[in-house]
């Protein structure tokens, strides 16, 4: 099946609807198949998806998502999606897709198996693409059909001190964090909003707030991108939208940049809301 056909049926997954549960554990490892030895190594490169409950996204927000995922659904990769949100009733953090797929069998190795094992590992391997791209496409069909602006808190800080764990755990040769969010916190510690907008808030002060109530995770050294950062509900009853003070924005990328230099993290691009340039 070829890279087009894979990105293919990963779109028409999430345009369709189709209903398709994604627990974790459910991509065959290919080697376990073929009855074959798996290599003990670690992923090549693991993919963190974070979906905030609190920030619907519109169409195309939500495609391009699903667009940078597509690239990372390679051999020898592995990817997580998960969602958070403020803990409320029916809103929790959870693990909603986490697979690894199989790599390749280096050409010197496949000369001393047999025929029959090699057969049925190059059958898993040949659709173990389009089954992860189902897998993560039903995994954020679930994440959006989820969010909702209605929710009156937002703990995004303790979520993600939470989620890192996951993520500072994983033993892959790199780490790379998709954080879906508007990145504006609203709990009982601090909140970013002012009247239904963004506020212009105090980067040194806020991260004081964190440090003070332990709220810094250990993100293992993972390259992050924020898409999503500013948004508003008001954004999609309004036909212009809410204006963001570009100064407001600033701050607001400053604070989360430091804050994941510290969590041991590096902040890569702060998508206002889309990002610009590709995830890698």
């Amino acid at each position: 099946m070829t890279t087009k056909q894979i990105g293919f049926i990963f779109l028409s997954l999430l345009a369709s609807g189709a209903a398709i549960a994604a627990p974790k554990g459910l991509l065959p490892n290919c080697y376990t198949y073929a009855n074959l030895s798996a290599p003990n190594a670690p992923p090549t490169v693991e993919l963190f998806v974070l979906i905030d409950q609190t920030t619907p996204l519109g169409s195309n927000l939500q495609q391009a998502a699903a667009d940078i995922i597509k690239p990372f659904l390679k051999q020898g990769n592995a990817f997580s999606i998960i969602q958070f949100s403020a803990f409320t009733q029916g809103h929790y953090t959870d693990v909603l897709a986490s697979e690894r797929l199989s790599q390749l069998i280096e050409q010197k190795e496949r000369n001393a198996i047999g025929k029959v094992q090699l057969a049925k590992f190059d059958k898993c391997m040949s659709v173990q693409g389009a089954n992860a791209a189902k897998i993560a496409g039903a995994a954020l069909r679930k994440a959006y059909a989820g969010t909702t602006s209605d929710m009156a808190k937002s703990d995004i800080l303790f979520s993600l001190k939470d989620i890192s764990i996951m993520i500072n755990r994983s033993d892959a040769n790199e780490k790379v964090v998709l954080l879906v969010s508007d990145m504006l916190e609203n709990s009982s510690i601090t909140t970013f909003y002012a009247n239904r907008g963004v506020r212009k808030i105090d980067p040194a002060k806020e991260y004081s707030l964190v440090k003070s109530n332990n709220l810094l995770g250990d993100f293992g050294g993972a390259r992050i991108y924020v898409m999503g950062a500013g948004l508003l509900s008001d954004d999609a009853k309004l036909a212009k939208g809410v204006y963001r003070d570009p100064k407001t924005m600033l701050v607001l990328q400053q604070f989360w940049k430091n804050y994941f230099q510290n969590a041991n993290g590096e902040l890569i691009e702060f998508g206002q809301p889309a990002l610009l340039n590709p995830v890698q």
